[in-house]
């Protein structure tokens, strides 16, 4: 009579463990499989900048993969005519990933990150921003294509067409004396066979 209720009590108890088990599996999974998450920028998203920064960073709350480990790392800069800015270069300390600074006209901009976690995975994102330097600054080149670190880059080509300016008319100068000796030589030599000539017929014409 007493075996059934002991029975019963042994299989709540087991089907209880079961219960704590499945339940708790996904608590210990979690940190193992949680990826890193981005915690602050520079800049941050809508902002707008008067003056460059140190540098354009991610920062994330876990370390992040070896740069050396990895080519998924990317931190680019580009202004809303679709011109990048920057030499690709990027550095990876920690959980911080930082490019220096490069920037054109003042204007709307865009940085594009990816990075790699530890475990393998990658995140990315876009950040929005403005650029209105307030004091001096010479812009920076932009071009048409992503930057990579190392790679030199072509001086890119003008964008207006140079118009060339018809040259001042320049007023003829007289002719320099020696050149006019000769025609000098020759008229004077013409009026004396003309005198010659009169004589001649003068004298002819007064002997008849």
């Amino acid at each position: 009579m007493s075996a059934r209720p002991i029975a019963t009590a042994s299989g709540l108890l087991a089907a209880g463990a079961l219960t704590l088990t499945l339940c708790a599996a996904p608590l210990v999974a979690a940190p193992a499989s949680a990826h890193n998450v981005v915690i602050s920028t520079t800049p941050t998203a809508g902002e707008t900048l008067t003056e460059l920064p140190e540098a354009f960073q991610i920062v994330t709350n876990e370390p992040l993969l070896s740069l050396e480990s990895s080519k998924g790392f990317v931190l680019q800069i580009r202004d809303a005519h679709g011109l990048y800015y920057g030499d690709g270069c990027l550095r990876v300390e920690g959980a911080t990933m930082s490019a220096e600074p490069a920037l054109g006209a003042p204007g709307d901009y865009t940085v594009l990150w990816q990075a790699v976690s530890e475990d393998g995975h990658t995140i990315d994102g876009e950040i929005p921003f403005s650029w209105a330097p307030t004091g001096e600054f010479e812009p920076a080149i932009g071009y048409d294509t992503p930057p990579v670190c190392g790679e030199e880059r072509p001086s890119p080509e003008p964008t207006q067409t140079q118009v060339a300016t018809p040259a001042p008319d320049v007023p003829e100068e007289p002719a320099a004396a020696s050149d006019l000796q000769p025609v000098l030589w020759i008229g004077g030599g013409v009026l004396v066979l003309a005198a010659v000539a009169a004589i001649v017929i003068g004298i002819g014409r007064a002997r008849r």
